[in-house]
């Protein structure tokens, strides 16, 4: 037989069909979409799973947390610097509920997650067997989607939709619940094909033309537009389409918490962070504009204050992937659906080139309104007590604004957010929406495995960093080459802050006392430094940004200090308080 002809033969014969399990099948579908790091903890319903990861361990890389918790923020953290979908597994009843704090975490800050927890037997479910909860149910109000398997041979199909519909869109947590006996069945694989449609599931709304063009006469006809974006930009992998909108429209443009890091922080249009803790000029002026151009963000409560006292003299337009956010908070003028890297070009190829530089001045004279009475002395304190200000600010001199920077959850985040500086998109990595403490640790661990060549640095409270500070096992044994900055004022922060303001300094169980940390470090083999002096504070920080591994460094910094600008709970935004 010629080779030709042999060729042709093998050609027309059938695919070859292997005899697979359920739990091979998993780990098949997962290299299949490209997956390289898994964080999970074993446990007695996924251990089938575990079995056969055995056999990929030059094919997948998995991550032994300390807690479920802790994996699941992993993923988040691996998703937001890789772009790519995170992985995480646990096992049934208390692995599986340790998870619901990261996926509602991950649902509302638009974390694309895929979650394999193990279930019991099928013909246990429902008997209260040991380890047993009803996973789907307690997770429906937090996942994007999620389904049960009991039946391996619907593994593939399911993990390709689990795949497709976690990362399409706007993005979010999946998690799928595979019983014990699909795990350990045997079936015929035909192999793997990705999903890319479900008839039911629209990712991304049709762009309606009209509304681009009326959007773009709205902001053509406009004196004072005013642009605020958020993840959207990201998510969307729109930095480039936004830069090229905002530059020919002359925009001021403000950014969210989590828009940070869409646009390089010392960029010209850009005029700071909006919100409770933002910037004192994009807050007043938002009640200024006469066009508010809002772009994949979602009008956040802790962004607005008061909707009745919110942009009521502009018109707004409101650019979203998510048809549902578009008039939930605010009324849009024009709405305009449709995924941000594809509206934006339609949008700047219609609106002309105008000089707003008097617009954008204003801006600037807020803003210096707000370096003197607050910005000046927080960079620049002259008390002996450190300022978590000038930590950040040193932070930024020695890393050039080209670090990933994750934060935990406190008055560290808000200051953190307010001075630190970002070159690149994917830089942020914080708790958002939900605001959970714990987050920090795992998920700068998760940033690392996500961008290894780029220093990651998690800037957590005294607070926040014992909710997780098991994770540093994981350093320990895996060796992410995390920088922890822990910046310690002996109180739960933020709740001090609001106790001293709006409830007579009444500090009903905010003194946190809290362990030597530095030892602690050391009793996970990891280097460790504290200061409390002005005069260590850069030796110290480069000496943590130096070192070759995880480094923990500790720096004490003033007790009662506060986070202002402040925008309180039920007024406008335009009553933001410096003081």
């Amino acid at each position: 037989m010629s080779t030709l002809e042999k060729t042709e033969k093998e050609q027309a014969a059938p695919a070859t069909i292997q005899q697979l399990s359920g739990s091979q099948a998993v780990l098949e579908a997962l290299i299949h979409e490209g997956v390289d790091t898994i964080f999970g903890y074993p446990g007695g319903a996924i251990m089938p799973i575990y079995d056969a990861l055995y056999d990929y361990n030059d094919k997948l890389t998995h991550i032994l947390v300390r807690h479920e918790q802790g994996g699941i923020h992993a993923a988040q953290g691996y998703a937001r610097t890789s772009g790519r979908v995170g992985v995480a597994f646990a096992t049934s009843g208390p692995g599986a509920t340790n998870l619901v704090t990261g996926l509602a975490d991950a649902m509302i800050d638009s974390n694309p997650i895929v979650c394999i927890t193990g279930q019991v037997f099928a013909s246990l479910l429902g008997t209260d067997a040991f380890q047993e909860t009803d996973v789907i149910n307690i997770t429906t109000p937090v996942t994007k989607w999620n389904y049960q398997v009991t039946d391996a041979t619907e593994i593939p199909s399911v993990l390709a939709k689990a795949f497709y519909i976690a990362s399409t869109g706007r993005p979010g947590p999946v998690l799928i619940d595979i019983t014990k006996n699909a795990q350990l069945q045997l079936f015929d694989y035909h192999g793997y094909e990705f999903c890319n449609h479900i008839r039911s599931y629209r990712p991304k709304p049709i762009v309606r033309n009209e509304y681009v063009e009326q959007a773009a006469q709205l902001i053509n006809e406009a004196k004072k537009p005013f642009v605020i974006f958020g993840q959207g930009i990201i998510l969307g992998k729109a930095e480039q389409e936004f830069k090229t909108f905002i530059e020919k429209g002359g925009f001021p443009a403000a950014t969210t918490v989590m828009g940070l890091s869409a646009l390089e922080t010392d960029h010209p249009q850009h005029v700071g962070m909006l919100g409770m803790h933002g910037n004192y000029a994009p807050n007043v002026m938002t009640n200024e504009c006469d066009v508010l151009i809002a772009i994949g963000m979602r009008f956040d409560d802790r962004v607005t204050g008061r909707l009745d006292k919110y942009a009521k003299q502009a018109k707004v337009v409101h650019l979203d992937i998510d048809p549902a956010e578009i008039d939930k908070n605010v009324k849009a003028t024009v709405p305009v659906w449709g995924d941000c890297k594809e509206t934006l070009p339609l949008l700047t190829d219609l609106i002309k080139r105008v000089d707003h530089s008097k617009w954008l001045q204003q801006f600037r004279e807020l803003e210096k309104e707000e370096i003197k009475e607050v910005i000046y002395d927080e960079l620049n304190p002259t008390s002996e007590v450190l300022t978590m200000g000038e930590v950040i600010n040193v932070l930024n001199e020695l890393t050039g604004g080209n670090a990933v920077i994750v934060t935990d959850v406190g008055q560290h985040q808000m200051v953190t957010c307010r001075y630190a500086k970002f070159n690149s998109s994917n830089s942020n990595v914080t708790s958002g929406g939900l605001g959970t403490m714990g987050f920090g640790l795992p998920a700068a661990i998760g940033a690392w495995y996500g961008a290894p060549k780029r220093d990651v640095v998690a800037i957590i409270g005294d607070g926040g960093i014992q909710m997780t500070i098991q994770e540093l096992g994981t350093i320990m044994q895996f060796g992410a080459k995390v920088k922890i900055l822990i910046l310690n004022n002996e109180f739960l922060g933020m709740v001090r802050q609001w106790q001293q303001l709006f409830h007579d300094k009444r500090y009903s169980f905010v003194n946190i006392t809290s362990p030597d940390f530095v030892a602690v470090a050391k009793g996970y083999y990891i280097d460790g430094n504290k200061i409390s002096e002005r005069k260590d504070l850069r030796d110290a920080l480069k000496t943590m940004l130096d070192h070759d591994g995880s480094y923990l460094l500790e720096v004490m910094v003033g007790k009662e200090n506060n986070v202002f600008p402040m925008v309180a709970q039920g007024t406008s935004v335009s009553e933001i308080r410096l003081k």
